[in-house]
């Protein structure tokens, strides 16, 4: 264990923001560049959601330059004992429009396990309970089945397809656009992140 760390295994400095289900998240900080850069080098990752690993020193920068970005949230996804295990963020807000684009990468070892959906979940409370959001949108391929699902099991409403949108591997791909509206998100039954 390292001075760092707590006796539970959780990092001191992590300051937890918001809650899900089983989930919570934390801002997105620098010296989570190394954790980001694994998680974007996963094949699965690239070939689904079509990203690539840039240098780490690169990902650090960015990190960096989008913490002052007063457009966008990125958080950290944790499990109960303060495990990292994926990046969830709300971007492109546009608060005099109410609208902002969700993204969202978890780690290999802990996808299909119902980890998607809660953070999901616990960003659209964020977006609709604290922000003054009306919509909130995501892109993915339609070929990226596990993520069209999570979307669905969040209630997010499939709108259309922007035909040959994408360049990946030497091929143009379609890609799915799926929103959730507030009042989509007020008829949900499932509790709120501030209930839990």
């Amino acid at each position: 264990m390292s001075d760092t760390d707590h006796e539970d295994g959780t990092d001191p400095g992590r300051v937890l923001c918001w809650r899900g289900r089983e989930v919570a998240l934390a801002p997105l900080d620098v010296y989570d560049a190394e954790l980001l850069h694994g998680w974007r080098s996963d094949p699965t990752a690239a070939h689904e959601i079509g990203i690539w690993p840039r240098s780490l020193p690169a990902l650090r920068e960015r990190i960096e330059r989008d913490q002052g970005d007063n457009d966008r949230d990125d958080f950290l996804v944790l499990l109960p004992d303060g495990t990292p295990i994926g990046h969830i963020a709300l971007t492109d807000q546009d608060l005099a429009d109410g609208t902002a684009e969700a993204h969202l990468l978890l780690a290999p070892g802990f996808r299909g396990h119902g980890h998607a959906s809660d953070a999901l979940d616990a960003l659209t409370d964020l977006a609709f309970g604290e922000l003054p959001l009306h919509r909130v949108e995501a892109v993915t391929h339609t070929t990226n089945a596990a993520a069209l699902a999570t979307l669905a099991r969040s209630g997010f409403t499939r709108e259309g397809v922007r035909r040959s949108a994408c360049l990946h591997r030497g091929r143009r791909h379609d890609v799915a656009i799926l929103a959730l509206l507030r009042e989509e998100w007020e008829a949900q039954t499932r509790p709120r992140s501030w209930d839990l």
